[in-house]
């Protein structure tokens, strides 16, 4: 699937577009909701980012994509089919969001917003389906290993959450992981990881991975961090962190995002044992392609492989980052589109 993502419509020569009209694609975060109408076949447009604070209910944020000035200046036919990511489980028809307060019924809103479907996913079983469509400049590897063919592949991604998910092989296509395992327990693998997870437990009964390999977990480090460097009362947003790292003005922001990507590591490489992932492990979310470089020369690799006897295995085990701008329509759409080839079959 070839996708070409601009606020504006294609170029002459796209393809054809739908017999019934345009699809609604979107993929909502705890953070922003992400909107594009798919008008043909592989040919995404009208991208827009909403802050999901700005609104009430997803059903209001989806009615003001809708309404915004380029998508109804194009004049295009009613929307009949949608497909939601959502960064949430999805078991049934009511779902509520884990780090956001919206909540709502997808039969309801599938009424509510006059759509003949609405597909509602959760966004990393989304995100793992564009895993195979992904072209070869909108990833970048991290450290060696080829991938196997006809082989599991893992997915996980730090952003308001940490989200986890994986392709099995399925026949001659695949079957996406509905997993929340951000949600495990976190294990430490080193002595300043347990005075992190030491210093977690004051505010956190169960610390989990997504606790700390996260924006809001990014800050908890901090905090560890600089209380153990006797700094108690130091407090820094996740992207101001970030920025000084990457600017090299803060060693102990450094050592935060030196810590979370160690830690990154080391859940990754669990992925990658746990699903017998040798087809790759793809790190997604919104935090770690903006680190770059800095990821790149980070201890995750060393970590991803650091599991003794199990060390060879992981070292052959390609790690990917998406570099993408918005992967998880690539996945929302295909998904769509099974579900709609489902029913006209049936």
């Amino acid at each position: 699937m070839t996708v070409q993502l601009s606020s504006q419509p294609s170029q002459p020569h796209a393809p054809a577009a739908f017999a019934d009209g345009p699809r609604l694609l979107a993929d909502i975060g705890g953070t922003n909701a992400r909107f594009a109408l798919e008008v043909a076949p592989g040919q995404v447009d009208y991208v827009a980012v909403l802050p999901c604070s700005g609104y009430a209910t997803l059903a209001d944020a989806l009615r003001a994509y809708l309404a915004s000035p380029a998508v109804a200046a194009a004049n295009l036919p009613a929307i009949r089919h949608a497909g939601v990511a959502i960064a949430n489980p999805v078991d049934g028809d009511r779902v509520r969001m884990t780090n956001h307060h919206w909540e709502f019924s997808i039969e309801a809103m599938r009424t509510e917003c006059g759509f003949d479907t609405l597909l509602v996913v959760n966004d990393f079983a989304a995100l793992a389906c564009a895993l195979p469509h992904l072209a070869a400049n909108q990833k970048v590897q991290v450290g060696g290993g080829s991938p196997v063919a006809h082989t599991p592949l893992g997915l996980l991604g730090a952003g308001t959450g940490l989200g986890v998910s994986g392709l099995v092989p399925n026949g001659g296509g695949w079957t996406a992981l509905n997993s929340e395992g951000g949600h495990v327990t976190f294990s430490p693998a080193n002595q300043q990881e347990v005075a992190i997870l030491q210093y977690a437990w004051r505010e956190y009964e169960h610390v989990s991975a997504e606790r700390l390999m996260s924006g809001s977990g990014i800050e908890l480090v901090f905090r560890a961090l600089a209380d153990a460097a006797g700094q108690p009362d130091a407090r820094l947003d996740a992207p101001e962190i970030a920025r000084r790292a990457l600017a090299g003005e803060c060693a102990l922001c450094d050592a935060t995002v030196e810590a979370f990507c160690g830690m990154l590591g080391t859940v990754a490489g669990n992925l990658a044992i746990t699903l017998g992932a040798q087809g790759g492990i793809y790190i997604g979310g919104g935090i770690v392609p903006r680190l770059g470089e800095r990821f790149v020369r980070s201890s995750f690799r060393a970590r991803f492989e650091h599991k003794g006897r199990f060390v060879d295995y992981l070292a052959r085990v390609p790690t990917y980052v998406i570099t993408a701008e918005y992967p998880a329509f690539l996945g929302v759409s295909a998904m769509l589109a099974e579900r709609l080839a489902a029913v006209r079959a049936a």
